[in-house]
């Protein structure tokens, strides 16, 4: 009847071997499956190269929504002087509140105030998109999750604009602060002279200037190579620090709302994609790659 399939030893049943020859079934491996399943979470974590159509047209459209909600909240001036009054206040208990002795200071240097209400105006944006599209170009496989935090912490920063309403310092009633672009003449500042009308004067809380500088240096203090570069990374959110309060336009305060909202925003991707997102593989995940052939990203 011919050589049986299975032999019993001490009464057990032995699963038949295979030789090297033998044919397996369709679909069997012999080797259990070790590749992720294909779950909404495993894509979400899986870094995917971005399309450059796509990201243009987000971060307008975003940038659009963000100018349209911010400009939109009730400037509710009575309830934001009152709300600087008491952060004021605050400051003064703890006995920091430095904000006014720094702005008439640096404002008695013409250049070097001159200097930062431009660099208030501008470095803002520029710097930012500098960021995102190097890390759209050098870090493609960490340009979705880095963008989603900054997108998280601005998020939440509307909400705060909502919700708290507060004066810069340069307007709050009897705060003796210069309004150094209206004194200087400088060009470009949404936040006063004529271009202060298209902006919410009282949406100071929190720092965005803070949120997205401190961003941008974590950011380039982690991937970037050459030590200059990691130095400046690291300085930059400081040198906003002294800007922002040197020419009146927040408290030390609203710096410490741009890093929770941040801090929020780090934590969001955290738990979505599972690891610091500077860990995550430089290159998108190339889903081509033969098994036991080694994968070409770079960590």
């Amino acid at each position: 009847m011919g050589e049986p399939t299975a032999k019993t030893v001490n009464d057990r049943t032995a699963t038949p071997t295979h030789s090297a020859g033998a044919t397996l079934p369709d679909g069997a491996t012999g080797v259990a499956r070790t590749e992720p399943r294909h779950t909404l979470l495993g894509r979400l974590r899986t870094p995917r190269r971005p399309r450059l159509w796509f990201e243009i047209l987000l971060i307008g459209v975003s940038y659009w929504l963000y100018s349209l909600v911010r400009n939109a909240v009730p400037e509710q001036e009575r309830v934001a002087l009152r709300h600087a009054s008491s952060v004021w206040s605050f400051e003064g208990h703890l006995g920091l509140d430095i904000e006014r002795s720094v702005n008439h200071s640096v404002n008695s240097v013409t250049w070097l105030i001159v200097g930062m209400n431009y660099y208030y105006a501008t470095l803002h944006f520029v710097i930012t998109i500098g960021v995102l599209v190097w890390l759209y170009r050098a870090h493609p496989g960490r340009y979705g999750a880095a963008r989603l935090v900054l997108f998280v912490t601005t998020a939440i920063a509307l909400v705060g604009f909502y919700l708290y309403p507060l004066a810069p310092p340069r307007l709050m009633t009897g705060g003796d602060f210069i309004d150094t672009v209206q004194v200087h003449h400088t060009w470009g500042s949404m936040a006063s002279g004529n271009l202060a009308h298209v902006s919410n004067q009282y949406a100071a809380m929190p720092s965005m200037h803070i949120g997205w500088s401190l961003w941008c240096g974590i950011t380039i203090a982690t991937l970037a190579t050459p030590l200059w570069a990691k130095i400046l990374g690291g300085l930059y959110p400081l040198f906003t620090l002294s800007v922002i309060i040197s020419t009146g336009n927040h408290f030390w305060l609203d710096a410490f709302g741009g890093i929770a909202c941040l801090a929020v925003g780090y934590g969001v991707a955290y738990l979505i994609y599972g690891r610091w997102i500077y860990r995550l593989p430089r290159q998108p995940v190339n889903r081509t790659v033969a098994p036991g052939a080694s994968d070409p990203r770079t960590a």
